[in-house]
């Protein structure tokens, strides 16, 4: 399970990359494989937001920052 948080933070990482290099000069890496009307860029769009997904609802347990004093009490 801790192969598949890897995965998904850093699909996270790569979508939120893709939205900083967008906001700041109006490109999208999606443009690499064709655009948003290609599958395979819908394929990585929708793998990225199913990885956020996951992310929120498994990101406390598997985070060691989130779980201080070992109570699970710490904030995201």
């Amino acid at each position: 399970m801790q192969y598949i948080h890897k995965v998904t933070f850093l699909l996270v990482i790569a979508g939120g990359l893709n939205w900083l290099v967008w906001g700041a000069i109006g490109w999208e890496i999606g443009q690499l494989f064709g655009g948003m009307d290609m599958l395979i860029s819908r394929g990585i769009y929708i793998l990225i937001g199913l990885a956020a997904l996951y992310e929120i609802f498994a990101h406390r347990s598997k985070c060691k920052e989130c779980d201080v004093g070992g109570g699970g009490g710490g904030q995201v």
